[in-house]
């Protein structure tokens, strides 16, 4: 099915953000708003959710947030903070007129999401929160937990390369290349669907996760360090939808922690499926949300 698709820009911070809107919304029906990973990735990965507005006739709405994908500035260290982004979803929402939507976010769009969420913005109907936590302590411990199963070679390539900084020696990237494939995306590079994937390379968005994360999965030493809203999540009172993948790197555990404290919260946990079931298993993901969605709007 072909939908209509809406390009453009937003002024924010002296730059543009970059928006794309897939399909309309028939008559009843909410659009859906989805922030992307990171930070410093962008839409692409995320957009197995156009399924929904192909499917269901709801439109779907992405942006790159500043410094990555379309929309593109010289690195911003000054600038960069999870205040910066938070203040770019409440502007893309301003300049949208999106004044009454769903809001779906995935990894760090999810933690993104759920910090919004904590300070109580109007025009909210539900929450979805994709494969994020609500603390990166307890990303650490799972994460180094699960790095314990891999093969001793691979363990020890990737702590010595937190050590020393040198994460270009082959046997770190093989080592990483495991991890990611067991947890973060089971689908193979050759059979991954081409929109997912982002065109062209992406160096101030690399430079963006760096200074946000780091420079690995296993130690955040970027301004996100200690990054944690878990005492906060109580303030969340909108329906709330949390979704993880049976392997993902959002263990259990971590989504776990989300529902526990979100009151009301649902979660579905797909079998099968890691960080980026939602691309993995699109027509199951986006039936469960497309259903979620319809009981909250």
């Amino acid at each position: 099915m072909t939908v209509k698709v809406e390009e453009g820009y937003v002024p924010f911070h002296g730059y543009q953000t970059y928006y794309r809107i897939v399909g309309e919304c028939e008559q009843g029906r909410l659009p859906l708003l989805a922030l992307h990973g990171g930070p410093g990735s962008a839409h692409y990965y995320i957009t197995s959710l156009d399924g929904i507005a192909e499917k269901y006739g709801r439109s779907v709405i992405y942006y790159d947030q500043l410094s990555c994908g379309k929309s593109q500035t010289p690195p911003l260290p000054e600038l960069w903070s999870a205040e910066l982004f938070e203040d770019e979803l409440k502007t893309v929402r301003r300049e949208l007129g999106l004044d009454y939507v769903h809001l779906w976010g995935q990894s760090w769009g999810g933690m993104l999401a759920m910090q919004y969420m904590t300070h109580r913005p109007a025009g909210i109907a539900s929450l979805t929160v994709a494969s994020a936590p609500a603390s990166l302590d307890l990303w650490l411990e799972e994460a180094n937990r699960l790095r314990g199963y891999l093969p001793q070679d691979m363990q020890e390539a990737l702590i010595q390369a937190d050590e020393d900084g040198d994460y270009e020696r082959p046997e770190v990237k093989r080592a990483s290349d495991e991890y990611y494939r067991r947890h973060v995306c089971m689908t193979p590079d050759e059979e991954e669907d081409p929109k997912l994937k982002r065109p062209e390379p992406d160096p101030v968005g690399k430079e963006c996760y760096h200074f946000m994360q780091g420079m690995s999965e296993f130690v955040v030493t970027g301004k996100l360090s200690g990054w944690d809203i878990t005492d906060d999540l109580h303030k969340i009172c909108v329906p709330t939808l949390v979704t993880s993948g049976e392997a993902d790197e959002c263990t259990p555990y971590i989504a776990k922690q989300v529902v526990d404290r979100i009151e009301g919260s649902e979660w579905v946990l797909f079998r099968g499926g890691s960080h980026c079931v939602h691309s993995e298993q699109p027509e199951k993901y986006n039936a469960v949300v497309e259903e979620f969605l319809e009981r909250h709007e």
